[in-house]
């Protein structure tokens, strides 16, 4: 053990655990009893010129110094430091007393030139050194072990006995073979020991203190010669880089990265090198107040119960303190009642923790990185470690800004917000977004900060070029449609040239399929963000006219795979078309021409079934098929000239795919009865090729339509024709039945529950059509629509789910 004269000798050495509060605490108390006149941190050294921000009043850790390659801004590392890391607490100190700091490692600007991707800790040639010692201790779980000789242990006499004796223990691992450090370990070493060497000679020998891991401080007190170190150090590449300071989480501190010291519970350690005293009453204290505000009955007897038997298991276990372990067998006994579930709360909110540092404005960045925290405090959108979900209305100009934001920051590649499915709304004017700030997205502002200075210049740059680079015609019409959302007007010039050229070139009915509905989507974006979509629609309007001309051809000899890509095409292009026949002239004629298109195909001979069966489908839902046309073109499909596994496609491209095709069935006994029919004549052979195509069809239906399937044909089918009516459905109204769906209609249409008796201004010229001859003239809320039950005639009605006796539409 190093002696009290040797230590006035040498510098002060306090190798320490890396995020470890109990080092932290040491390394403190070490301090103020050696008070040293420069203070060497194990750090990239092109970090010393940032070490007075440590005393600023809006740094707050977690927080990570990062450097990155000037001309690539993607070659970076991080060395994160927390609240209860020795390496802050050790910055801390000299900042508040005027001492020196210098951080001592091997410089970034050579880490960062070698390639190979080396772990800090543990090194190469070794294990997990903390390991080592606790098993040689009896202790099968590492991270106990260092809780009770570390993290439990009370103030002593002496400051400096518990890096001496983890000094001493780390010297007798590193003279096991094999063990002292190759490669990366031997460099930052070298370096470790010419910066000693030099504070040495600048402030004496000893008023040097020196914190480093533990693992390196057998290797500076080893002695060696300067040429020696120099010689290891020479022709090491290099690279020009910068640093800063970023904010880091709690919840990456609990990966293995940069001092490679992943710890599992870094809300757990906050706590313990904050609390003043009794750590885990303070602790279950805090347990208690979480439960309860998830909802769960936690009273003060609660905690009582859960110390007293915290210490019972520490007491049992032969433990001076109760440790994490202990702390969390009592809550899950006494306040989670056994269940896992509450627990898992208590681990992902205070063991592990969503605590997000914060850097001062001061800091240096690159000129996009404060561009954009000029935008989140203008916007009030700061970032949080913790995910959230933020709705926005696009209508009120706050949240539209929010929202261009957000995409320009998607476009460059800085993924801090995930827009998802809003709820409640399909309207083009609300977005909800899945914001989470991860530390990493520090590195990915840097790396866009190529492309401008500003967000709105720097995206802009991003989009043109992404343009002119684009392979496939459907990115470039899903990158103008993203130029749209995040309002990026002078982009669109070059991503209209570029969409146009590739449009005009490329022959391939399915790129033109798949790049259509992204442009349609984009013109409804124009009167809720202000943005001219006129050239967008020319363009839409002519890949809809070529899609018309080769769509036919282009159904022709496909294999299953291809048939089911093509008919999901055949889907969206009929909803871009929708779309895009409300955006173009009548005289035009776009939809007229697509359904002629549509109803060529369903009788094609040469069309692949399950298109066929999906173009019937789609004229079905439309109205335009005549009474009875479906059943006909199902019974063409299904007869015995027929090959089974074209019939079954037909099957599943009509009634299958999500189309709400088993409602129809269950209401529409013609169509069933043909199913039924075919099915029970299908061969056993042919039954046994069908079948798996037939079983993913029928189970894609909700289990009350496959449930009211299975009750009909175990009444023996249904029959191929209704008696009388139109099929499937009653010949009058059922009234009572039908006006039991208005108080719904009137909440979808934003009418309030009270029916439509004072909305019949809302509601002019269409409304809600029921099946039947409707004899309305359109003028109030439930008299448009004429006669067929699916929302056809002057009232404009749309299709809706079948109730009662007849079909429910809302008029358009």
């Amino acid at each position: 053990m190093t002696t009290a004269t040797e230590r006035s000798c040498g510098p002060l050495l306090l190798g320490v655990r890396h995020h470890g509060p109990g080092s932290a605490r040491a390394v403190r108390a070490a301090l103020d009893a050696a008070e040293p006149r420069v203070v060497l941190i194990e750090g990239p050294p092109e970090a010393d010129g940032l070490v007075r921000l440590a005393a600023d009043a809006d740094m707050r850790p977690p927080v990570a110094l990062l450097a990155h390659v000037v001309d690539e801004p993607g070659r970076s590392a991080f060395w994160p430091l927390a609240e209860f890391s020795p390496e802050w607490v050790a910055i801390r100190w000299a900042v508040r007393r005027g001492v020196p700091v210098r951080f001592m490692d091997l410089p970034a600007a050579h880490t960062l030139a070698r390639r190979e991707e080396e772990p800090d800790e543990p090194g190469p040639g070794r294990g997990d050194p903390i390991g080592t010692l606790a098993e040689a201790a009896g202790y099968d779980d590492p991270e106990r072990w260092w809780e009770d000789v570390v993290e439990h242990r009370g103030a002593g006499a002496d400051p400096f006995a518990p890096f001496e004796a983890l000094g001493e223990a780390m010297g007798a691992l590193r003279e096991t073979p094999g063990s002292d450090g190759v490669g990366r370990d031997l460099l930052r070493e070298a370096y470790m020991r010419l910066q000693v060497r030099a504070a040495q000679r600048e402030y004496g020998a000893e008023g040097v203190a020196v914190v480093c891991g533990a693992w390196h401080v057998p290797a500076l007190r080893h002695r060696t010669t300067v040429a020696a170190d120099r010689a290891l150090l020479k022709g090491l590449p290099k690279v020009k880089v910068d640093m800063t300071w970023v904010p880091w989480t709690h919840r990456r501190l609990a990966r293995t990265s940069g001092y490679g010291a992943g710890i599992d519970s870094p809300g757990w350690y906050g706590h313990l090198f904050g609390a003043p005293d009794r750590p885990v009453e303070r602790w279950l204290t805090k347990v208690a107040m979480l439960l309860r505000e998830e909802g769960r009955i936690v009273s003060s007897a609660h905690v009582i119960e859960a110390v007293r038997l915290a210490d019972t298991l520490a007491a049992m276990r032969g433990r001076p303190l109760a440790g994490l372990t202990e702390t969390l067998d009592a809550v899950r006994a006494v306040m989670c009642e056994g269940s896992d579930v509450p627990l898992a709360l208590v681990h992902d909110r205070l063991v592990v923790g969503d605590v997000l540092g914060e850097v001062p404005e001061s800091a240096p960045a690159v000129p996009l990185q404060r561009d954009l925290g000029r935008l989140q405090r203008k916007l009030r959108l700061k970032p949080e470690a913790l995910e959230r979900e933020v709705e926005l209305d696009l209508r009120k100009e706050t949240d539209a800004a929010r929202s261009r934001l957000l995409h320009r920051l998607r476009l460059l590649g800085v993924g801090w917000g995930e827009p998802v499915q809003a709820r409640g709304s399909t309207g083009t004017f609300r977005e909800t977004w899945r914001l989470r700030w991860e530390p990493e997205l520090s590195v990915r502002v840097a790396e866009a900060g190529v492309w401008g200075t500003t967000v709105a210049a720097a995206a802009t740059a991003k989009a043109q070029a992404d343009a002119v680079g684009a392979e496939a015609l459907a990115d470039v019409t899903a990158l103008a449609e993203r130029c749209l959302l995040a309002g990026l007007k002078s982009a669109l010039p070059v991503v209209m040239r570029v969409l146009a050229d590739r449009a005009a070139l490329d022959a391939d009915v399915g790129h033109l399929a798949e790049a259509l509905p992204a442009l349609v989507r984009s013109l409804r974006y124009g009167d809720v963000r202000g943005t001219d979509t006129g050239a967008l629609g020319e363009v839409a309007l002519g890949l809809a006219e070529r899609v018309c001309v080769g769509l036919p051809s282009a159904c022709v000899g496909l294999d299953a795979d291809a048939a089911e890509r093509m008919r999901g095409r055949v889907d969206a292009v009929h909803g871009a078309v929708g779309l895009l026949g409300g955006w173009a002239a009548p005289e035009a004629g776009l939809r007229p021409r697509w359904l002629g298109v549509l109803r060529g195909l369903a009788e094609g001979e040469r069309v692949v079934g399950v298109v066929r069966g999906r173009c019937a489908r789609l004229l079905m839902d439309d109205g335009v098929l005549a009474e009875g046309e479906a059943a006909r073109l199902m019974g063409l499909a299904l007869s015995r000239g027929s090959e089974p596994g074209e019939a079954a496609a037909w099957i599943e491209g009509f009634v299958g795919g999500g189309a709400g095709g088993g409602m129809l069935l269950v209401h529409d006994e013609r169509l069933l009865g043909l199913v039924d029919q075919w099915l029970t004549g299908v061969s056993a052979e042919a039954f046994v090729d069908v079948l798996p195509l037939l079983r993913r069809t029928f189970s894609a239906y909700e289990a009350g339509v496959r449930r009211t399937l299975g009750e009909l044909a175990r009444r023996g089918g249904a029959p191929a024709v209704a008696a009388t009516g139109v099929p499937g459905f009653a010949q009058e109204l059922d009234r009572e039945r039908a006006d039991a769906v208005l108080p719904v209609v009137g909440l979808l249409l934003g009418l309030g529950d009270g029916g439509f008796g004072e909305a019949d201004d809302r509601l002019k010229g269409g409304g809600v059509v029921y099946g039947g001859a409707g004899d309305g003239d359109g003028d109030t809320g439930w008299g448009g629509g004429r006669g067929d039950g699916r929302g056809s005639g002057s009232g404009g009605g749309k299709t809706a789910a079948p109730l009662g006796g007849g079909l429910v539409g809302v008029g358009r």
